[in-house]
């Protein structure tokens, strides 16, 4: 399995865990996608709305809040909305990487910046570890039972990187660099492949195993993180556990 794949694995066991979070990150993700379309609430021309939207059918977010989401990225209240990322470094020496969407910068510095120093780390300054990451996008559809190297070969032009299936979800897997995203897409919308959910990550270009007890650390902040009201998204360099 790809390093995407494993990592993605990892994040998503955790992130079901907490049902609530999930709805409001991804109420967040809907204000966002509309004001960074230009107000563009109709997902057919607001590619990063549509992919939104996948992701919130595939964590079956009830329709009634998928619907008050988008009347709100229209309010005023919603315009001073931003993403806002942090770097620094968590318990022996693990890069970490934290993406979220803030209305109050000030608020979400400083508790970003207590949750590393309470966590057992430290906050850096801009582009301390962003290198240490590749920008990716992904894509999870429905398998078909189409061929990996037939489909590989459809999408390799358009930049895809790793095609693997996930016979546990019955999905085949897509891996891809950031900027290829609206290509990938509209191929596997065009071809009719159903996208169970998408998005972007942050995958490690390098990784450090750690012990039990020091995994049991840096989990510590993670957590800490992830609890943040504030936070999207959190990457790490700590290898995965292996299951």
């Amino acid at each position: 399995m790809g390093r995407a794949f494993e990592f993605r694995k990892e994040r998503k066991m955790k992130r079901w865990a907490a049902m609530s979070k999930i709805f409001a990150r991804l109420n967040k993700d809907i204000i966002l996608a509309i004001k960074e379309g230009g107000g563009i609430a109709d997902p057919e021309t607001n590619a990063r709305l549509r992919a939104v939207l996948q992701n919130c059918k595939a964590a079956n977010m009830p329709k009634d809040n998928v619907e008050r989401a988008i009347k709100k990225a229209t309010d005023k209240d919603t315009s001073d909305y931003k993403e806002v990322t942090f770097e620094g470094y968590g318990p022996h020496g693990i890069a970490v990487y934290v993406e979220t969407a803030t209305d109050n910068n000030n608020r979400t510095v400083a508790n970003v910046r207590s949750h590393f120093s309470r966590g057992g780390g430290q906050l850096g300054t801009s582009g301390s570890v962003e290198f240490m990451f590749n920008r990716m996008c992904f894509f999870n559809v429905t398998d078909t039972g189409v061929e990996l190297d037939d489909l590989t070969l459809e999408l390799i032009d358009l930049g895809a990187e790793d095609v693997e299936r996930d016979d546990e979800a019955n999905q085949i897997i897509i891996s891809a660099p950031f900027e290829s995203f609206g290509g990938v897409q509209s191929k596997l919308e065009a071809d009719g492949y159903e996208i169970v959910e998408s998005g972007l990550e942050r995958v490690p270009t390098i990784t450090k195993a750690l012990n039990p007890e020091q995994v049991e650390e840096v989990e510590g902040l993670i957590e800490r993180l992830e609890g943040d009201d504030d936070v999207q998204a959190v990457f790490h360099t700590m290898e995965p556990a292996v299951s």
